[in-house]
């Protein structure tokens, strides 16, 4: 019976912790409308609109462009001839996309670089609108007012597509953190579709630039130069010496950067579309030989084998022999052991460093299991184990290996001859 009784009593209890918990109502702190800047007539008379909404103010600058706008060589409406493209192209990729819908240009300005402390003053953000694009510049008032900033960017609603230059590592996670460290205050960001041309430019322009920034990319691929443009670095100087003095004159032209990054952006995907669906026009071979590789890398090998011999067609054998090593590898895929040998032959005398010893190694395989030419199987393993002898490339203990390897092949082929 006691037992009984004490077992009741906890039953008891809990029934009664359970429904006190029930009943228990967590209030959320009520949110406190930041006040309006005193300098908010300034920057309207400036031409920045002022924006209310339930978390506070934010300011905007807002622009049409119709689709016969010219930015650098390319037209704006252009972006509809890439998705076009891509709609007519049996390859898949990336960067393929059949149509505006949803698609945002984005790039940010922030206070630094990173770090909680880091806040984004501008959401940049170009999309299709009736007969062109629109382009839309949220200014953060000041960072009181942050909420009612990210707010109104409209990341809360709906599935985009968000096209940057380098924004998987940069614009995106600060805007997470600053998300986040509203999260109480805001709806869930969503979870958008990214496509980053930074990266894409790389595949596309490596060792045929030297840098990736996009100033540097509009120069010298897009046709477009910048005239009295403010260096990145002192956008974050403008944007606290315009909230500290109200002075908007300095923070238009961060807007006009912002708004030459978003332009480049159509652009650039336009740039990017036509040299990867169309065939070789005005670029260099190591463009196109860069393009053949990406698509070999997809799996798309028609499409990078197609690349590959135009680049060996339309160039000098010199400018050529990277497509050559390439396509060299891929026809050895398919078992094309003659063309292969072809390949790589063709290649050899033009190629330097890893590229030369692997170049070398690979016709040593082939003259040895394909073509039985043992005497030319050895002189290419005695060239690559030399090569590889007074090489700085590796460390001690992989040259090491090589070496052994190497020796292994040349002590087989030497018993063979």
């Amino acid at each position: 019976m006691i037992n009984m009784s004490y077992e009741n009593k906890i039953l008891q209890m809990k029934k009664l912790l359970k429904k006190n918990n029930t009943q228990q109502v967590i209030e959320k702190e009520p949110f406190l409308k930041p006040d309006v800047p005193n300098y908010a007539g300034m920057w309207q008379d400036a031409g920045l609109e002022m924006i209310e909404n339930d978390f506070g103010v934010v300011f905007l600058l807002e622009k049409h462009y119709p689709l016969e706008y010219k930015h650098g060589g390319i037209y704006l409406g252009e972006l509809y001839d890439a998705f076009e493209k891509w709609q007519q192209t049996r390859n898949s990729h990336p960067i393929s996309l059949t149509d505006a819908n949803n698609l945002i240009f984005y790039d940010t300005e922030t206070t630094g670089l990173k770090g909680v402390g880091t806040h984004i003053f501008l959401n940049g953000l170009l999309e299709e609108s009736e007969d062109g694009f629109t382009l839309k510049q949220y200014v953060l008032a000041d960072p009181s007012n942050e909420v009612a900033f990210l707010f109104e960017s409209k990341f809360w609603q709906g599935k985009k597509t968000v096209i940057t230059y380098n924004g998987k590592s940069f614009d995106w996670p600060q805007l997470q953190t600053r998300w986040t460290l509203n999260k109480k205050d805001l709806p869930p960001l969503k979870e958008h579709n990214h496509l980053d041309l930074f990266h894409g430019s790389k595949r596309i322009w490596k060792n045929d630039m030297a840098r990736m920034k996009l100033t540097q990319v509009e120069e010298e691929k897009l046709g477009f130069t910048r005239l009295d443009d403010v260096p990145g670095y002192l956008a974050p100087i403008i944007y606290l010496d315009a909230v500290k003095s109200g002075q908007p004159d300095a923070l238009l032209k961060v807007l006009q950067h912002n708004e030459w990054d978003l332009l480049s952006l159509l652009t650039l995907y336009v740039q990017a579309t036509n040299l990867l669906c169309e065939g070789i026009a005005e670029e260099s071979a190591t463009t196109y030989t860069n393009i053949g590789k990406w698509y070999a890398d997809l799996r798309e090998i028609d499409r990078s084998e197609e690349l590959l011999q135009q680049v060996t067609h339309q160039y000098s054998s010199d400018e050529s022999a990277n497509a050559y090593f390439h396509l060299g590898f891929q026809q050895k895929k398919q078992q094309n052991y003659i063309e292969a040998r072809k390949s790589f032959q063709q290649a050899l005398p033009y190629l330097q460093g890893r590229q030369q010893i692997t170049a070398l190694i690979e016709l040593a395989k082939i003259f040895e299991h394909r073509d039985k030419n043992y005497e030319f199987a050895l002189d290419m393993t005695n060239q690559a184990l030399k090569l590889v002898t007074e090489s700085s490339l590796w460390s001690k203990e992989s040259k090491i290996s090589r070496l052994a390897d190497m020796q292994k092949r040349k002590n087989r082929l030497e018993r063979k001859k």
